[in-house]
């Protein structure tokens, strides 16, 4: 079994090989064609060819290019009306000749798009009734029957990565863009999302410069935070870690001696509340940190406390 799926992977990665080897000025020209479209991609395909498509407009859409996927079927009875003038029509299909596709050629032609085709075939129908046109050149599909579409899909499919990622680049499309199109994800979470949002702001655990190990212990763990502060709200002296209190057991064995004055950073890292929580985990990261106050580094005064593993 093993064999068989590294024969497919091999068949594959072939096939992939020939279709980057056989890219022309066509590749560039389909992107400055859409990147000049006022309007939005539409992708149309069915079958195989019709999932790839889907998959194909979803990732234009998050990437920065606004793209839906019309089914061939669909379209003809009515859903025609999604596409505007000035929307680019991309067509999927290998062999260039499916029917329900080159149904909709006359109306697409009438309507003014730019049609782009992605087939398996330069000298078919569809590759011949369009504006642009990519080939998908494979060599073989995995299929041991040569029918299921499996090569001539996985190759659709880069292909279409490969144009989201051209276009996106065009665009300079960046992290904060990709976190718009994705507010429920961890990403447009940590982009989106300030830290005043998720900081913590009640029973903040503060305790005196004179307190002893214990008391610390007990505040600290009273606090649920890993750590304590030395001062109040409004002026913050230092902070102990549970990292700093395991260090001064190393240096001092004797807790019995042990203060807050001498275990305190006096120095603890700030963040403005307005920052977005990457840019503090970022600056956390950076300073090999879990804990950071938010608040004014200049004053010392705090409006709460933001933790790295919250997230």
């Amino acid at each position: 079994m093993k064999e068989i799926a590294k024969r497919v992977f091999n068949i594959e990665i072939d096939s992939l090989k020939s279709v980057a080897n056989s890219l022309d000025e066509q590749f560039e020209q389909i992107v400055e064609a859409i990147l000049k479209t006022k309007g939005k991609l539409v992708v149309i395909g069915i079958g195989k060819s019709g999932i790839i498509g889907k998959k194909i407009a979803a990732t234009f859409s998050s990437t920065g290019t606004p793209s839906f996927f019309l089914h061939p079927g669909e379209a003809f009875h009515g859903d025609l009306g999604m596409v505007d003038h000035d929307d680019l029509v991309l067509l999927i299909s290998y062999s260039g000749e499916t029917d329900e596709v080159l149904k909709l050629i006359p109306f697409l032609k009438w309507n003014k798009n730019v049609i782009v085709s992605l087939t398996g075939n330069p000298n078919s129908t569809i590759a011949k009734n369009s504006n642009h046109h990519l080939f998908i050149n494979i060599n073989q599909e995995a299929c041991p029957l040569a029918l299921a579409p499996t090569s001539s899909t996985t190759a659709t499919l880069v292909m279409g990565d490969a144009l989201a990622v051209a276009l996106m680049e065009s665009r300079n499309f960046l992290l904060e863009d990709f976190a718009r199109f994705h507010p429920g994800g961890s990403l447009g979470k940590k982009l989106l999302t300030k830290v005043k949002d998720l900081m913590r702001t009640e029973a903040l655990p503060f305790i005196e410069k004179s307190a002893s190990f214990t008391d610390i212990l007990l505040r600290m763990s009273e606090g649920r935070l890993g750590m304590v502060m030395v001062g109040g709200m409004d002026y913050v002296e230092g902070i102990i870690t549970d990292g700093d209190l395991r260090r001064a057991l190393l240096k001092n064995p004797e807790t019995s001696q042990l203060t807050a004055s001498g275990m305190m950073t006096v120095n603890p890292v700030f963040i403005n509340e307005e920052e977005f929580i990457n840019t503090a985990e970022t600056l956390m990261l950076d300073k090999k940190i879990t804990t950071i106050l938010v608040g004014s580094s200049v004053e010392r005064k705090i409006k709460g406390v933001f933790q790295i593993y919250h997230q």
